[in-house]
């Protein structure tokens, strides 16, 4: 007879491989090779309340190896998360809760979006800063509010993503304790054996970012129960278990090969799997005794939960204050305090890049938003991220600067684990052209709908002598190309500011902020539409009286020398329209009515300026109007010269204007 443990490991390993097979598609390799010690976590460690998958002091569990992600659907169902069997059972179907990569859901128990191997593993770093953070805000002596840990299960292929090097490196730089990641070393990789390409010693390397490092056999359960204990205790540093498994075990002719990993096994193998297992042949089967074991989860979660809410009140009760914010932060509750602290700005201070402009809007706000917490990939001096009055993390209490080094990449995915604590709002800054490291971050990001805040500075050829390695092209259009990201780019100080605001008040979706590095005037806008209109994406900046014969549409640093153009125009009698394009993601939000007002669609005539690529402009002056971008790479001069041999300046922007009208 065989024990419960066999039992429940074993449900774990078919109920996954029956519902790849189902769908004729997925990877059934890593659930059979990791139900063991998964099953060691999920039923002696995880702190979790399955009927309140959002209790804010749950651990969190990130599957990084997100192609097994049948191993977390069985365990989710099995211990009685909002996955039902029915939802097993369409997996990898349309509009199913069980996609092929696990998407973030947080009522069903999924954590984070993963799939894109290593994102998980760094995704996790930043829920412990996260909970480093708040624990340093929240905790009093005796009163440990936040008080919980990372867990994950990472793969070879994790392992071998540059993103998990930097963001281990980070870690381990931290002391970040409270994380504690079981590495399935089963060998195989999709090529086949990881000796073709991978024969590193990761323990060494672990140990060298100042991990604890501990070695086990992954399918003896008390080997990995005392791994896991031992991890726990270890409070100063990042533990990594390296768990020896076996891909597909069970599988009679395909354990240990990489045919297992993103294939089914077949119903033949299947068969054979279940026979060599004693399990029997039935579809989707879980025994009843294995179920009542999984499903103590329910009463173990609502006893913890119950015992934090005892603790919470009489918390409440000592610090009223700090409960306070604590309620207000949990519901993403911004306050309105701050709004009054917005910096403006006027003509006669002078020209301001709006990289400076942005660290002016942080440093006045920052007292009255703990929530906002943030730094540079060791750009600080050139984002304008610090926050002078706090002190570094990791140095002292409640250090709210954030040195990420040169790791954009890895400071793209933490930033997004912050934000996925839904009480922190984070931001990360670094020049435009490198969001290029950080590209499959921002995406999670997205497609998590995670509110962070990214600072992109030096937005264009106006960064000067640094030359092409350095200034972006085509970075706008395929920023904007992306689903659910937010870009908005000033004008000026005073629509820094403004922006800002917006991607304080946007909750579900992360924002890029994209400035300069070179001083723009402040735009009077006595003269001129008031900067609230970002707001709106696109706004009219400056018209005339009637229907405009042209419209020139800009957005950042060419708006004020779209401006100039505009009066000298408007001088030769021309009735022209300014529009400031500041943001098409939040123009598209806008009604109908609103943007034909805008942008009537009967004024054919348009010319685009903007010192970029071209492509995404012709979205707003159509196939009859004209653009002046940059669709070839930089050149290093100072920025004047530049912008100078790229057409970006009023004359030619009033000939190209001429050339339309003439048409």
């Amino acid at each position: 007879m065989k024990s419960i443990d066999e039992l429940c490991i074993n449900t774990i390993r078919m109920l996954s491989a029956d519902a790849v097979q189902k769908a004729n598609s997925g990877h059934p390799g890593m659930p059979m090779g990791d139900a063991a010690m998964a099953y060691v976590l999920w039923t002696k460690f995880l702190k979790h309340n399955p009927k309140n998958p959002l209790w804010q002091n749950r651990d969190r569990f990130v599957l990084s190896a997100g192609h097994g992600s049948m191993l977390l659907y069985s365990l989710l169902h099995l211990t009685g998360h909002n996955i039902s069997l029915n939802d097993i059972k369409d997996f990898r179907q349309w509009n199913s809760k069980t996609p092929g990569h696990p998407e973030y859901c947080p009522e069903c128990g999924i954590e984070t979006t993963t799939g894109p191997l290593g994102q998980g593993f760094a995704t996790g770093v930043g829920m412990a800063i996260a909970q480093k953070y708040l624990a340093e805000m929240f905790n009093k002596p005796g009163s440990k509010l936040v008080d919980y840990f990372i867990y994950a299960i990472t793969s070879d292929g994790d392992m071998m993503e540059g993103i998990s090097s930097e963001a281990a490196s980070i870690a381990g730089h931290f002391g970040l304790g409270k994380i504690i990641y079981l590495y399935s070393d089963n060998k195989i990789s999709i090529d086949g054996s990881t000796d073709l390409s991978f024969t590193e010693n990761v323990g060494a390397r672990f140990r060298a970012y100042n991990w604890h490092v501990e070695k086990v056999d992954g399918n003896n359960l008390m080997e990995v129960e005392a791994a896991i204990r031992k991890a726990q205790k270890e409070t100063k540093k990042p533990s990594l278990i390296i768990a020896r498994t076996h891909i597909g075990f069970g599988s009679p002719n395909r354990h240990d090969t990489s045919g297992v990993h993103g294939s089914p096994l077949g119903e033949e193998e299947l068969r054979l799997t279940k026979e060599n297992l004693g399990w029997p042949k039935r579809k989707f089967y879980i025994p009843k005794n294995a179920l009542a074991c999984f499903r103590k989860a329910v009463a173990k979660g609502r006893q913890a939960e119950k015992k934090w809410n005892d603790l919470y009140r009489k918390y409440k009760m000592k610090y009223p204050a700090l409960a306070k914010q604590w309620n207000m932060m949990q519901k993403r509750n911004n306050g309105s305090e701050y709004r009054n602290y917005f910096p403006m700005f006027k003509p006669e201070d002078g020209p301001m890049a709006t990289r400076s402009a942005s660290g002016k809007v942080l440093n006045h706000i920052a007292d009255y938003l703990p929530q906002l917490i943030g730094g540079s990939a060791d750009l600080t001096p050139s984002n304008n991220t610090y926050l002078n009055k706090y002190p570094d993390f990791g140095t002292k209490k409640g250090g709210r600067n954030l040195h990420f080094g040169v790791r954009e990449h890895a400071m793209g995915a933490i930033l997004n684990g912050m934000a996925l604590s839904k009480m922190l709002i984070p931001y990360g800054g670094t020049f435009l052209i490198f969001s290029d490291y950080m590209r499959p971050a921002i995406r999670i990001s997205a497609l998590t709908g995670s509110q962070v805040v990214y600072v992109f500075t030096h937005d264009s050829v106006g960064l000067g002598e640094d030359g092409p390695t350095h200034q972006p092209i085509e970075h706008l259009p395929s920023l904007r190309a992306m689903p659910g990201l937010t870009l908005i780019r000033p004008a000026d100080a005073n629509e820094t500011s403004v922006a800002w605001q917006v991607a304080l008040e946007h909750k579900d979706g992360p924002v890029a902020l994209i400035l300069t590095r070179q001083k723009l005037p402040v735009i009077n806008r006595r003269k001129y539409s008031s900067a609230t209109g970002v707001k709106k994406g696109g706004y009219i900046l400056a018209g005339c009286k009637g229907k405009p014969q042209i419209i020139l549409i800009a957005s950042g640093s060419e708006v004020p020398l779209t401006i100039e153009a505009y009066k000298e125009l408007s001088r030769e009698k021309k009735r022209v329209r300014v529009v400031n394009m500041a943001s098409f993601e939040l123009f598209e939000q806008q009604s109908t009515a609103y943007k034909n007002k805008v942008l009537p669609p009967d004024v054919e005539k348009r010319l685009a300026i903007e010192a970029a690529s071209s492509l995404s402009m012709y979205k707003y002056v159509g196939l009859k109007g004209d653009v002046i971008g940059i669709d070839r790479f930089g050149a290093s001069a100072p920025a004047k010269i530049i912008f100078e041999k790229f057409g970006f300046t009023v004359n030619n922007i009033v000939k190209r204007a001429k050339a339309l009208l003439s048409s």
